[in-house]
């Protein structure tokens, strides 16, 4: 009698421990990975929200910068850590949905080994000219390049990131031939594109605003669906007549596949959460971009869909890795 009391009570202490464990997460400091150098931005949003969901997690949030292979280093540390919840990482446009494509092999499969919990901003790039381009529109600039194919450059910080598939898209859309000339960051690009060495750039509005506003280079178009509230003379590719142009800089929260869902949904609730909080919405939107938030599903079947747009666009352009 006493051996199955014994029994039962060991019982309930192995299928009760769990959800107590759950019930506690996290009980210890989280690390929040980040795929890129400190002072970008990936690094700069993440300490940002970082700061309230330790609040709210009751614990303290590590920033972790593991920079490398186009956010691949980092990300492929979120797939391999311990699923427990204490580990979790931005995710990019990049490694999740570019990569794929771009690189021959990942240490990692998007679609297997990380899982999607929200999505926290979307911030669109803004096509713009430098002083030594002539064109005065997004219409003038495609005009002039189907008249001269292959004298229009656009610098880009690099193969394979947003700046650089917004180029090959507006090539493809628009149906002219443009040169792409990679920087080795977005700095040295703009730099150029003010001192008008190259003529085109796309560019993310936290880089490219100040520079709009103190008249260096001009904003041609967006590359959202709707105009930005701080550019609102600024078209959208499509109104300024590229069909089907839609593109962004995304980012945002994914656990290592394995994760249990208590701690999947608990997350995604702090992060709407915090997301909604003004001071956050205004640090997302004063630099051009959109607040996202929404559910782990929502976020997943986003990065299906860009997955599938910018394999197209690799294929076509016939991007090669550096």
């Amino acid at each position: 009698m006493f051996k199955r009391i014994y029994f039962v009570f060991l019982l309930l202490i192995v299928f009760s421990s769990p959800v107590l464990s759950l019930d506690r997460w996290p009980t210890k400091p989280v690390r929040w990975i980040v795929p890129y150098a400190a002072g970008g931005f990936s690094d700069i949003r993440a300490r940002k929200i970082g700061i309230d969901l330790a609040k709210s997690l009751g614990q303290p949030v590590v920033i972790e910068n593991k920079p490398g292979a186009g956010g691949v280093v980092g990300t492929d540390v979120v797939a391999k850590a311990a699923p427990d919840g204490h580990t979790f990482g931005m995710g990019n446009l990049a490694p999740l949905a570019v990569n794929v494509s771009l690189m021959k092999k990942l240490p990692y499969d998007p679609s297997k080994d990380v899982l999607a919990v929200v999505l926290l901003e979307k911030s669109p790039l803004i096509l713009t000219a430098g002083p030594g381009l002539k064109a005065n529109s997004l219409q003038e600039l495609i005009t002039y390049a189907k008249a001269n194919p292959g004298k229009v450059g656009f610098a880009s910080s690099g193969i394979g990131g947003a700046h650089h598939l917004s180029g090959e898209m507006l090539r493809q859309r628009a149906g002219i031939e443009i040169v792409h000339i990679p920087y080795k960051g977005g700095a040295p690009a703009a730099a150029d594109l003010m001192a008008g060495h190259v003529p085109i750039m796309f560019e993310l509005g936290y880089a490219a605003l100040p520079s709009i506003k103190a008249g260096k280079i001009r904003a041609f178009a967006v590359t959202s669906t709707s105009r930005l509230a701080l550019l609102p003379d600024v078209p959208t590719m499509v109104e300024a007549g590229v069909p089907g142009f839609e593109s962004y800089n995304w980012q945002g929260i994914i656990l290592p596949a394995g994760t249990p869902r208590a701690i999947v949904e608990r997350l995604n609730r702090e992060l709407n959460t915090i997301l909604a909080f003004p001071e956050q919405r205004d640090s997302i939107t004063g630099n051009g971009g959109e607040v996202a938030g929404g559910t782990p599903e929502a976020f997943r079947d986003f990065i299906r869909s860009e997955t599938a747009k910018w394999a197209q666009v690799v294929r076509v352009a016939k991007i090669q890795p550096e």
